[in-house]
């Protein structure tokens, strides 16, 4: 069942309240709370009346206050509450014909008036709610652009003065002083109003209340260099502007301060003064016309992401034909993800959407279990878009719809989401992105308001969604980006295991290899930063983490739309923002150090250990490989033969797991015949290869971070603990091919060659080949397989393939004849001989 807002309002009014409708939604403020606003009627000498109504809903106490009656019916489109409940502004929004403007109508271009000959006007006033009396102050503000109020928040509490900014689109953002009288006891009346403009000419604004930071985009003039091309250039340049985004940072006491420039580039940015309409909306609090819908969505870690959305047609056509624009016109959907914590771009480009469609589309942007971010058009598409800051946005998500939304739903937006406090038993509200833990095995569930209907809808990716999507996908990118997600986000083995049986539903695929792979690394991965030191956390930024390459495009097609994505790189982002040393308060820890920490730590563009470099030596080096020359006191094998790296059990690494899975056994039993195995080879080459990256560009990155210096104590262990990940997850993949084969080890009675014979033919061949893309994998980025492989697939492929094939895979050291599968192998080549004679 859909919870609506004001359904749930209407259960807290008082009991005395006559009818309440119309309701809106006019803000929210830093605590999570509420503004909103309703109509209600009041009959008196049987003469009804409406009347506005503005109140404060307090969603920790599930409490709801009027705060104001007006005496008539007005179309209030915004409010704001300061934080000591003394004082609040809304902003108002009416028609008044042409005639009886003031100036600043008059000044209009006739373009901006409808038929009727009537304009909307927007008005600002403040209210007194602890005076003697209520008052209401007018600021005068009738003004034809789009009108914004909001009070700061101030993390001290102080009673006596409050600030709040006003914002006029297209022509200034001031900032208003409140001194309160507080000479008489629980009154706080208005002594003093004072005002100082911030910014004169702006085209798109953006409070984030989290922060208490101000964003704006104006235009400034482009830098001419001292060396140009022409004096043309350069008079063209000087003349020219270029769009900027600027982050205005408030404090309690200290003055802002300016921590951010970012030049934009903005498609079809509208030169006009105003392109017509203005859209209400209040979450989160912007000042935009339909000229530019752009947002920006932070998270504490020191995500900043600028997203913009926009509708282009490939080939500009003349005025006429986009005056004629009917519903059998498509146009190019795209939008824009600008990841300031990453330095880089991502565009989306949907082509071929309806324009009576296309036009109506508010997509969502919401940052999801602080690696992701959700891009949501409902009933078009679902974008699962990694933007987190443990490695590389490269594994990106594309579906169509979210089953789980209602039909109805249109335009969803994030609320403030809140937890509880163990200590004080108190609720405390925070922004849906901070830090959780990636282990949960549970969904997590952001709170939206879809605006037009007030509905409350839980938006979440459930696993089921996902898992659906890779059954039906058949988009490679899609896929890795589903298995990346489960492995490294969500350490889930048993979801894994699932989605491998959908693979070996078509074992011949070509992309079967690739998606091994990206289990084998991506699994490793996930293994290592379990319960990971401090101190070795930057060396995490050098291990693989995905088969998926940096910044790359790719195109798919899902459902009927073919989407394009592709990553732009940014440099010197750095340069944007106000490094700590510059700040007000030098080093104090909020957003903007964090974000500067986090390019700080990837300017270095240090590449990632490449495993495919390793199985490129192994050519060579398993092609004149000589077991009886391998001393193993030079291998991280234990003496006995076992696959034990010696400085950590692999015990001890996969203590903590969840899934039974690992725990499982193999249907071959795990041990060697041979003096020195090629796997024990494999092992001891990715330990002194890794090793040996790790020293040279692992001790130098560490140096420059903040976090802690690594020594080569911490890059041994770090290899080590990476290369036991490896055979880890080695050995689970092959239990998962396994089972996918319909040969678990759990109800099969016999185990090794024994468990081979009593296959059936239509098991044995899928075994084969799964085990056979699997040591294809393996083999492709050098991991190593579990004791006892070798032998349990040549007999394999022995007792499937036909003699002159199966000589064929042994001449190609394909299969390996170690001692004890050529024993067997030719102990049935001997009963067969003496079958025949």
């Amino acid at each position: 069942m859909i919870d609506n807002l004001a359904a749930k309002l209407c259960l807290l009014l008082p009991e005395k309240a006559h009818s309440a409708e119309q309701w809106k939604l006019l803000g929210q403020e830093k605590d999570g709370s509420l503004l909103v606003g309703w109509t209600e009627e009041i009959v008196e000498n049987d003469i009804s009346k409406w009347y506005t109504v503005i109140g404060h809903y307090d969603r920790i106490n599930d409490k709801l206050q009027v705060l104001h009656q007006f005496s008539e019916v007005l179309n209030i489109v915004q409010a704001t509450i300061n934080q000591n409940r003394t004082a609040f502004g809304y902003v108002t929004k009416h028609k008044v014909s042409v005639d009886s403007c003031s100036e600043s109508v008059q000044t209009t271009d006739e373009t901006d008036q409808d038929v009727n000959n009537e304009v909307e006007m927007y008005e600002a006033f403040i209210v007194e709610l602890k005076g003697k009396e209520i008052q209401v102050h007018d600021l005068n503000t009738k003004k034809l652009k789009q009108v914004r109020i909001q009070f700061l928040y101030k993390e001290k509490g102080n009673g006596q003065w409050d600030k709040f900014l006003l914002l006029i689109h297209q022509e200034c953002i001031m900032i208003y002083t409140i001194v309160f009288d507080t000479s008489v006891p629980e009154f706080y009346s208005i002594q003093d109003l004072k005002s100082e403009s911030l910014v004169k000419t702006f085209i798109w604004a953006q409070w984030d209340m989290i922060n208490q930071v101000l964003y704006h985009i104006h235009h400034r003039k482009m830098a001419v260099s001292v060396v140009s091309e022409n004096e043309e250039d350069k008079e063209n340049k000087s003349v020219r502007t270029n769009p900027t985004l600027s982050g205005l940072q408030f404090h309690d006491e200290l003055p802002h301060e300016t921590v951010l420039n970012i030049p934009l580039n903005l498609p079809q940015l509208s030169t006009s003064s105003n392109c017509g309409t203005y859209e209400d909306d209040v979450i989160p609090l912007r000042v935009h016309d339909c000229s530019l819908d752009l947002i920006v969505v932070c998270d504490s870690k020191g995500m900043v992401c600028v997203c913009h959305h926009y509708l282009y047609r490939p080939v500009k056509p003349q005025q006429h034909v986009l005056n004629s624009l009917n519903e059998s016109n498509t146009v190019h959907f795209a939008y824009s993800v600008t990841l300031l914590h990453h330095s880089c771009v991502i565009h989306c480009v949907i082509p071929g959407i309806p324009w009576s469609r296309a036009k109506l589309i508010r997509p969502t942007f919401v940052i999801y279990e602080h690696h992701h971010m959700i891009v949501l058009a409902p009933g078009l598409f679902t974008h699962l878009l990694e933007i987190g800051t443990n490695h590389e946005p490269c594994c990106h998500i594309l579906c169509g719809p979210l089953t789980s939304l209602p039909p109805r739903s249109s335009y969803l937006v994030p609320l403030l989401e809140f937890e509880s406090n163990v200590k004080g038993n108190k609720k405390k509200y925070e922004p849906v992105s901070q830090e959780g833990s990636n282990t949960s095995q549970s969904n997590t569930s952001i709170l939206t308001i879809d605006l037009p209907t007030l509905d409350l809808v839980q938006l979440t990716i459930s696993f089921d969604f996902l898992i659906e999507v890779f059954r039906k996908e058949s988009s490679a990118e899609v896929r890795l980006g589903i298995l990346h997600y489960f492995l490294c986000h969500r350490n889930d083995l048993d979801i894994i295991s699932e989605l491998v049986c959908t693979i070996a539903e078509k074992p011949r695929s070509l992309e079967f290899v690739r998606y091994m792979q990206e289990i084998l690394i991506g699994g490793s991965y996930a293994l290592v930063q379990k319960n990971l030191l401090a101190d070795a956390l930057p060396l995490l930024a050098l291990l693989p983490v995905t088969t998926m390459e940096e910044y790359v495009s790719f195109e798919i097609k899902v459902n009927d739309l073919s989407i394009t994505l592709s990553h732009e790189k940014l440099w010197n982002t750095s340069v944007m923002l106000l490094s700590p040393q510059q700040r007000l308060i030098p080093y104090r820890s909020d957003l903007w150090t964090r974000l500067w920490d986090q390019l700080s730590k990837n300017n270095g563009d240090k590449t990632r250990f490449r495993p495919s470099k390793i199985a490129e030596k192994l050519l060579v080096s398993l092609a004149c490989y000589q077991p009886e020359a391998l001393s193993r006191s030079s291998t991280p094998m234990s003496p006995s033969g076992g696959l034990v790296v010696a400085t950590v059990s692999l015990g001890d690494l996969t203590s903590s797991r969840s899934s039974k899975l690992l725990d499982s056994v193999l249907p071959f039993n795990e041990t060697e015949s041979c003096t020195a195995s090629k796997q024990e080879h494999i092992v001891s080459v990715n330990l002194r290869e890794l090793s040996m990256y790790l020293l040279k560009h692992g001790i130098q990155t560490s140096v420059t971070h903040v976090q802690g210096s690594c020594t080569p104590l911490h890059v041994h262990a770090m290899a080590t603990r990476h290369v036991a990940a490896q055979l880890e997850t080695s050995r689970a993949l092959c239990q998962i091919l396994c089972r996918a084969a319909s040969v678990d080890p759990r109800i099969e009675q016999e185990r090794g060659f024994i468990l081979v014979d009593q296959l059936d033919e239509a098991r044995r061949w899928l075994l084969f080949v799964l085990l056979e893309r699997y040591r294809r994998a393996i083999e492709s980025i050098a991991f190593p397989a579990p004791q006892g492989f070798t032998s349990f697939f040549t007999y394999l492929g022995y007792r499937t393939l036909k003699y002159s094939m199966f000589l064929q895979y042994v001449q190609r050291s394909v299969f390996e004849l170690q001692v004890d599968v050529s024993k067997i192998i030719m102990a049935a080549t001997q009963r067969k001989t003496s079958f025949v004679s």
